[in-house]
C-alpha cells in the first residue's frame, strides 16, 4: 500500500506532519478529514529505484525489534503511557533509524492517529503481523499481553535466521578463501612458472587452459569485474520481481539439501506467525492473509491466500493445506484436529516448535557435512591449477633424461 507523508492543521491551528498509508491519495485526505484535521498537504513518498536497489532502505535488526517490543511492554505495564514510553525509547535506541521511528510514531499518535496505523507508515520495519497484533491489542485492551506476545514471535523468528545462517556462512566463507587464492594463483604463480618453460617445449592442453585463464584474468580483470557485477544485478532485479520470486520459489525448495532446509524454515514460520495471531485475537482469515507472506515464501503465501478464499466458500482449513500437497502432513494434520477440539493455536504452536527444532539439528549437521566436503574441493581445484603448471616442466626434465 502507498505510503503519503501529510502536513495538517488540528482544531488548535498548531501544524501537524506525519505518514499515513492509503490506496490513493484522495483516499489519504478522506482519513485525515475524518480525523478532524485540516489538510494543507499530502504527497506520496517515492523511493528512486537506484536508492532501493543500493540499499536505500535501512533495516532493523529482529533483536533490535524484539528488544524495543519487550522494553516498551515493560513500560506499558508500569503504568507509564504510550507516548512517554516511545520517546524515552526513542532516546535509547541502540539502532538510530528505530529510535527516530519511534519518535514519530510518537508524535502521529498524540496528532490524533491510533498506534497500529502509526506503525503501518513503516512497512520495512514493522510487518502486517505485527501491525495486525497491536490493532487487537488497542481494540482488546491488552496491548502489554500482544508486545510480549510479539516479543517472542520476533525472538524465535531471530533464532531461525540464526540457524540457517550457520548452515551457509562456512561454506561462504570458504568459497570466497578459494577465490582469493586461484585469483593469486593465476595473476602471481602462473606469469612466474611460464617464464621457466623452455621455448618449443609442447604445452599441455591443461596447461594452455590455465595459460589462457592467467592471461585474460590480468589483462582483463575489469571485465571479469563488469561480469560478476552486471550478474549480480540482474539476479538481484529478478528476484526482486515479482514473476522472478515465483521462480524462486518454485526452484528453491527443489535444490539439493538446501531445499528441504529452506521448506521447513518456511513452514515453521508461518505456523508460529499463524498461532501467535490465533494467540492474540486476530479472526482467522485475517490471520491466514499476515501468516502467509511472514513464511518468507511467495509460493506459499499464494497458497494461504487460496486457502483463504476456500475458508470463505466454507471449507476447512486443512482441505486447501492438505490439497496444495506442499504442507508436510503432520502441519495439516494438527490443523485438521486443531479445528476439530477447538485448540488449534495451541497445536501451530507445538508444529512450530517441531519444525524449528528440525532446522536447528539440520543446521548444524549441514555445516559439519559441508565443512570438509568444501576444504576438499578447495584442494582440488588448486591441486589441478598447480599440476597444470608443472606439467611442462615435467615434460622438460622427462625429455632431458631420455
Amino acid at each position: 500500500m502507498p505510503l503519503y507523508s501529510y502536513q495538517v492543521m488540528d482544531k488548535t491551528q498548531t501544524t501537524l506532519t506525519g505518514k499515513i498509508t492509503a490506496d490513493q491519495e484522495w483516499t489519504a485526505v478522506s482519513k485525515l478529514r475524518s480525523m478532524g484535521y485540516l489538510v494543507l498537504e499530502v504527497s506520496e513518498v517515492r523511493e528512486s529505484a537506484l536508492n532501493s536497489l543500493f540499499g536505500g532502505r535501512r533495516k532493523v535488526k529482529l533483536s533490535h525489534l524484539s528488544f524495543f517490543t519487550r522494553q516498551l511492554a515493560a513500560m506499558l505495564s508500569s503504568g507509564i503511557p504510550l507516548t512517554r514510553s516511545l520517546y524515552t525509547l526513542s532516546r535509547e535506541q541502540e539502532n538510530p533509524l528505530l529510535g527516530m521511528i519511534a519518535g514519530e510514531v510518537a508524535r502521529s499518535i498524540e496528532g490524533g492517529v491510533s498506534f497500529s496505523e502509526s506503525l503501518r507508515a513503516y512497512p520495512d520495519v514493522f510487518s502486517d503481523m505485527f501491525v495486525d497484533m497491536i490493532r487487537a491489542g488497542e481494540v482488546g485492551g491488552a496491548m502489554e499481553e500482544m508486545l510480549e506476545r510479539l516479543s517472542t514471535q520476533l525472538e524465535r523468528d531471530k533464532n531461525l535466521q540464526d540457524s540457517v545462517r550457520s548452515a551457509t556462512i562456512y561454506p561462504s566463507v570458504i568459497l570466497i578463501f578459494a577465490v582469493i587464492i586461484v585469483t593469486a594463483l593465476l595473476v602471481v604463480v602462473v606469469p612466474i612458472f611460464k617464464g621457466f618453460i623452455p621455448e618449443g617445449t609442447p604445452i599441455p592442453l591443461p596447461t594452455k587452459m590455465v595459460m589462457f585463464l592467467s592471461d585474460t584474468v590480468r589483462g582483463y580483470s575489469y571485465l571479469y569485474m563488469l561480469g560478476l557485477v552486471l550478474a549480480w544485478l540482474g539476479v538481484y532485479s529478478f528476484t526482486r520481481s515479482r514473476r522472478g520470486r515465483s521462480i524462486w520459489d518454485f526452484y528453491k525448495f527443489r535444490l539439493p539439501v538446501f531445499g528441504v532446509l529452506l521448506k521447513k524454515v518456511a513452514v515453521a514460520r508461518f505456523a508460529r506467525t499463524f498461532a501467535t495471531l490465533l494467540a492474540g485475537g486476530i479472526p482467522v482469515i485475517q490471520a491466514l492473509e499476515a501468516a502467509g507472506p511472514a513464511s518468507g515464501s511467495k509460493l506459499m503465501a499464494d497458497i494461504i491466500k487460496e486457502t483463504g478464499e476456500g475458508i470463505q466458500e466454507g471449507k476447512n482449513i486443512f482441505v486447501p493445506l492438505e490439497k496444495s500437497g506442499f504442507f508436510p502432513p503432520i502441519l495439516t494434520s494438527m490443523v485438521a484436529v486443531g479445528e476439530e477440539t477447538g485448540q488449534l493455536a495451541y497445536l501451530l504452536g507445538r508444529v512450530a516448535d517441531f519444525f524449528e527444532e528440525e532446522v536447528s539439528t539440520m543446521s548444524k549437521a549441514l555445516a559439519s557435512l559441508l565443512e570438509p566436503l568444501m576444504i576438499i574441493g578447495v584442494g582440488l581445484v588448486i591441486g589441478l591449477i598447480v599440476i597444470a603448471i608443472y606439467l611442462p616442466i615435467f615434460t622438460t626434465v622427462t625429455s632431458m633424461g631420455k
